[in-house]
């Protein structure tokens, strides 16, 4: 049994694997900690390609005991594609550019990963009603992985969430429940419920567990990869949960030994409405400043970022950065994106490619380099993002008009 049980980041304190999420001694917040002593690299590269095609094939460096869950429903996610964005690179003036593309889970955004992992856990620990915070994303993906599971649930949100979000949750039979506030003030309710509800909320009680599907990101990277590390990592921060857990898949992968090489440079993506970590990063400090979010990447609008300083950490100890963008360059990048591959990604992946084009166009980038941009989740849950954008000719039914109206623009436009 590789999982050993939940340990303290900071004191190091040593807990059972049951659902708590802060370290009784200090208060510090807790992770799972393994002991994979005697694996044979061939041996698990092995073991892993012959299994499912989705994130239980890496159910070894997972939180449960004896590989993959008992509780799996249909909805496994993982195995996105990581996708060469050829002209992406080329427009950067970069050499060598892969989109890791979430947006292709199950409920189109990387939320599936942890919401999996999770219910897993939830259901072996004898819950059996789920509940989150959410901005959005997770929101979609505890709605669904509830009900796939046959679970009740409940989903809090920012009551002023962007209305696809909201109709891709309750139309999986959830509680949808709309709170007067930020996502923060969100996050400190459900605190409070998690005292006095037995219920799982993955982003508190369980968030041991949970943010441990994050991880599957960066062994999915390797795989693809052909079983190499890429030389840089742009990833967006909310929570900055994901960017600090695509660290340690790298991390505990490499000292494994199923793949060599240096910890890639980590480059953090935020919005300049909603900013801490990146304005911590730019003013050299160690934890971050709260703040109140005003953007239109409301995944990413986590004012108070609980691995905010785990994030500030990794991308100084990798040689990396965390930048905040505009809204109009958020815009400008989820169609930079869309032009040059194909994609269509929502808010949170167009601050990760407007971070991407500041970072190339200020010369920070290497073209000599390797880099995978993550991109988070699907384009057709923030549309109006993109409606200041919105063009369409409008003709008669001839040639003529076409030929008046349409080839004019075109032939301006090229």
């Amino acid at each position: 049994m590789a999982v050993e049980g939940l340990r303290c980041k900071e004191c190091k304190s040593a807990y059972p694997l049951d659902a708590r999420y802060f370290c009784e001694e200090c208060f510090g917040p807790l992770e799972v900690s393994y002991d994979h002593s005697g694996l044979d690299p061939a041996g698990a590269r092995r073991k892993i390609q012959a299994g499912s095609a989705g994130i239980w094939r890496y159910a070894d460096f997972l939180p449960f005991e004896g590989g993959p869950p008992a509780t799996r429903t249909a909805l496994e996610p993982g195995l996105t594609p990581l996708i060469r964005a050829d002209r992406l690179a080329e427009r950067l003036g970069l050499g060598e550019v892969w989109v890791k593309n979430d947006a292709a889970n199950p409920t189109h955004s990387f939320k599936d990963r942890v919401v999996g992992v999770a219910v897993a856990k939830a259901v072996e620990l004898g819950f059996d009603t789920l509940a989150c915070a959410s901005t959005g994303n997770l929101a979609n993906a505890v709605a669904a992985h509830a009900a796939a599971a046959g679970l009740d649930s409940y989903v809090f949100v920012p009551a002023d969430l962007e209305e696809q979000k909201l109709l891709a949750t309750d139309v999986y039979g959830t509680e949808l429940v709309g709170v007067k506030g930020t996502y923060d003030d969100v996050n400190r309710l459900c605190t409070e419920l998690c005292e006095a509800r037995p219920w799982a909320f993955v982003n508190v009680n369980l968030r041991p567990y949970y943010s441990e599907g994050s991880k599957t990101v960066a062994y999915e990277i390797v795989e693809q990869l052909g079983w190499s590390l890429p030389d840089r990592v742009v990833c967006p921060i909310a929570s900055g949960s994901l960017f600090t857990r695509i660290g340690r898949g790298f991390d505990e992968w490499r000292g494994l030994g199923l793949v060599d090489g240096e910890l890639p440079a980590f480059s953090g993506a935020q919005a300049e409405g909603c900013g801490p970590v990146a304005q911590a990063f730019a003013e050299g400090w160690e934890i971050c400043k709260p703040a109140r979010p005003d953007t239109i990447a409301k995944s990413l609008a986590i004012g108070d970022p609980a691995d905010g300083p785990y994030a500030l950490e990794l991308a100084r100890r990798t040689g990396g950065e965390v930048e905040a963008v505009s809204d109009q360059e958020i815009r400008d990048g989820i169609r930079l994106l869309a032009e040059t591959t194909g994609l269509f990604t929502e808010t949170a992946g167009g601050v990760t490619i407007a971070t991407l084009r500041k970072l190339a166009e200020a010369g920070r980038i290497d073209p000599a380099e390797r880099v995978v941009v993550v991109v988070t989740g699907e384009g057709l849950k923030t549309l109006d993002a993109t409606r200041d954008g919105f063009s369409m000719s409008e003709i008669e039914p001839t040639i003529a008009a076409f030929e008046a109206v349409v080839e004019p623009t075109a032939t301006t436009a090229a």
